[in-house]
């Protein structure tokens, strides 16, 4: 019960602090120059972040289909596909993802005939899928390139190495639970590991498609070279760190607050605009959307009485 407190007051102190420094960072810009941005941004731009949008959720569906190959089930990878995109387009915006974009996969899995038991593997596999592919990249990031980082976002470099160490600890030791084959436990849950091919394939999986998130934002960010793709990949690294951290849906404000920090100006104002719509608010409406077809003509094949 403590833990739970503590965590649910580190999450509200966080939120609120960053909601006070984006409020006071946004109020330094002009309105008029975050619309001249947002006007900058050019077809190319907002074409090329929306194809690596679609191809994070694209690849995020193998997640959701070595998940299922885990579990000991077989189902159609079209039905996967609809299942994985509906549940992350509505979990990446309502936030506390194991919740909500694990209780659309129960509703989708159970009717396609899984057994509760296996629903919680599919999940945790697709959890833990996230938590691997940001350790193994994030730890890559500060143990080798500490230095540029520390610079970039002002952490000392002792800090930034032992950071990364600690968090690539995280997959190794993972790996080392799956190679002893006995099984892992996370809290009161004890589950199976699985084979090391589908180990491999989640971190694989988890570090591409931070590179396609992060991705999207350099496009929104204009894609240049003179905003390297390693500088907005450790920003968005951070700003992602502090809004899992807040348990805020999809980030939203700490987010913004972070990358606001690292990146001033107005033009990242409008590039935060722009990625919020398209990775996030874009993919919402079409899972909604789906999801709300889906329960409709669900409920009219459902017999009557």
């Amino acid at each position: 019960m403590a833990r739970s407190w503590i965590g649910a007051i580190v999450a509200v102190a966080v939120l609120g602090l960053a909601g006070v420094l984006l409020a006071r960072t946004i109020g330094r810009y002009d309105l008029a120059d975050v619309e001249a941005a947002l006007r900058q941004l050019g077809p190319g731009q907002l074409a090329g972040a929306a194809l690596l949008s679609a191809a994070s959720y694209l690849l995020l569906t193998g997640v959701d289909l070595l998940a299922i190959r885990y579990a000991g089930k077989d189902l159609p990878y079209r039905h996967v596909a609809f299942a994985s995109f509906v549940a992350l387009s509505i979990g990446h915006s309502l936030g506390l993802a194991a919740v909500s974009s694990g209780a659309v996969r129960f509703r989708f899995y159970r009717r396609w005939g899984l057994r509760a038991g296996e629903i919680a593997r599919v999940i945790l596999f697709c959890g833990l899928t996230v938590v691997l592919g940001y350790s193994l990249l994030g730890g890559l990031v500060m143990a080798t390139s500490a230095g540029w980082v520390s610079g970039l976002i002002g952490v000392p470099e002792g800090t930034l190495v032992a950071a990364g160490a600690v968090a690539l600890a995280v997959p190794v030791l993972y790996l080392a639970a799956v190679r002893s084959g006995r099984q892992i436990r996370l809290g009161r849950l004890h589950i199976p590991p699985p084979r090391m091919r589908l180990a491999l394939g989640q971190m694989v999986v988890g570090c591409v498609d931070v590179l396609l998130v992060a991705g999207v934002l350099h496009q929104c960010l204009g894609g240049s070279a003179a905003l390297s793709f390693d500088t907005v990949l450790a920003v968005y690294m951070a700003a992602a760190a502090a809004g899992m951290l807040a348990h805020a849906p999809g980030g939203l404000g700490v987010v913004e607050a972070v990358t606001l920090a690292l990146l001033p100006g107005a033009e990242t104002i409008a590039a935060l605009l722009a990625f919020r719509a398209i990775y996030y608010l874009v993919p919402l409406a079409l899972g909604g959307a789906a999801l709300a077809i889906f329960e409709i003509a669900a409920g009219r094949r459902a017999p009557a009485g």
